[in-house]
């Protein structure tokens, strides 16, 4: 029996910086015995049919590709189809109101736990909020993630250590559970 995963890169296509075009990506990730590999746009979002049960060796094993192929580390997160589903299944915030660019999700490698923001005053980004999932956080930003005064303070290293996270705006989201599905 396969399963149905997303790829979630890290930090490419950035500027111009750390490139990895997509058809190259799909290229990999098909040498690596993967099928049924697709992409989505160009920020390094990966879908593919394995085998394998194991998310962490499956990232594993696309970083060590993507390092051997294209010369730089990328950070890889992989996530099931049931997994994508269930976290947008579980947002706290209204998704079907609000504009896609008002909500993102941000994908971690380990689960999170309040205390690592307790040193955040939340009420002083308001209207913007933040709610932590299974191995994600929600970010409500009205305005945008380019104005977000929150998701700065969510991104400084004192709350980042130790995690690889990587955001994705709710249309991918949506987009990642639709080409995951079984």
């Amino acid at each position: 029996m396969s399963t149905m995963y997303a790829a979630l890169l890290r930090g490419i296509n950035v500027s111009g910086h750390r490139r990895v075009p997509m058809a190259e990506l799909r290229t990999l990730l098909s040498e690596l015995g993967h099928e049924d590999v697709a992409t989505h746009l160009q920020s390094g979002n990966a879908v593919f049919r394995s085998a394998s049960d194991d998310e962490r060796e499956l990232a594993a094993g696309l970083e060590r590709a993507i390092q051997e192929h294209f010369g730089f580390p990328v950070d890889c997160l992989v996530r099931s189809g049931a997994y994508l589903a269930a976290v947008a299944d579980a947002c706290p915030f209204p998704a079907a109101e609000l504009e896609a660019k008002q909500l993102h999700v941000t994908y971690v490698d380990k689960p999170l736990d309040a205390a690592r923001f307790a040193s955040l005053d939340a009420d002083a980004f308001r209207p913007e909020e933040f709610r932590l999932g299974d191995r994600a956080l929600y970010l409500y930003a009205p305005e945008g993630l380019g104005r977000s005064k929150l998701a700065v303070a969510l991104g400084r290293p004192a709350l980042t250590r130790g995690l690889v996270a990587t955001s994705r705006n709710w249309n991918t989201v949506v987009k990642l559970v639709e080409m995951t599905r079984d």
